[in-house]
C-alpha cells in the first residue's frame, strides 16, 4: 500500500500542488475581503469610483476568493480519493498561494495599477512594508516546501530506476 501511496504521490504532484495554490489564494483572498474590506472598511477592491462601485467590485472578489477556495477543496478530495494527497507538496502550494496573492496586490494593485491602498489617510509605508514582506516570507516557504518535494521525488524516481 505504501508504495502505491508514493506512486499516486508522485503521478498527482502536480495535482497536489496547484490544490494548494487555489486553496491558499482563496483563502487569502477571502481573509483580505472580510477583514480589510468588511471589517475594518480600509478599501474596496476597487477604490477610484463611488462607493456603489466599490461594494460591487468587493462581491466579485468575494466571489472568486470563494470559487478559488471551494475548487481547492474539491480536488483535495479527489486527491484523497486516489490516496493521492501529498500533504507537504499541498502545503508548499498554498503557502506559494498566500503569498503570490499578497505579493501580487501589494505591489501590482496597490503600486502598479493603484486600485486600492491598504489604508487612507495615515502614513502607507509601514503597512506597505509590513504587507509586502509577510508576503515574502510566505512565497518563500511555499518555494521550499515545493522545491524539498521535487527532490523527494526526483530521488526516488532516481532509486526506482537503479
Amino acid at each position: 500500500m505504501a508504495d502505491y501511496v508514493t506512486k499516486n504521490r508522485f503521478i498527482y504532484s502536480a495535482r497536489n500542488l496547484w490544490s494548494g495554490f487555489l486553496f491558499g489564494l482563496g483563502l487569502v483572498a477571502f481573509f483580505d475581503e472580510v477583514v480589510f474590506h468588511q471589517l475594518l472598511h480600509w478599501h474596496h477592491f476597487y477604490d477610484k469610483s463611488t462607493t456603489s462601485i466599490g461594494l460591487v467590485s468587493d462581491g466579485l472578489f468575494h466571489a472568486f476568493s470563494w470559487f478559488a477556495t471551494v475548487g481547492g477543496l474539491f480536488m483535495l478530495a479527489d486527491l484523497r480519493r486516489r490516496h493521492a494527497l501529498w500533504f507537504t507538496r499541498w502545503w508548499g502550494g498554498l503557502f506559494f498561494g498566500v503569498g503570490i496573492f499578497q505579493l501580487y496586490d501589494g505591489t501590482i494593485q496597490h503600486k502598479v495599477m493603484r486600485l486600492h491602498q491598504i489604508r487612507y489617510n495615515v502614513d502607507i509605508f509601514p503597512y506597505d512594508l509590513t504587507w509586502n514582506i509577510i508576503a515574502l516570507v510566505l512565497t518563500i516557504i511555499g518555494l521550499i516546501l515545493i522545491t524539498h518535494t521535487q527532490r523527494i521525488q526526483k530521488l526516488e524516481e532516481m532509486v526506482s530506476h537503479e
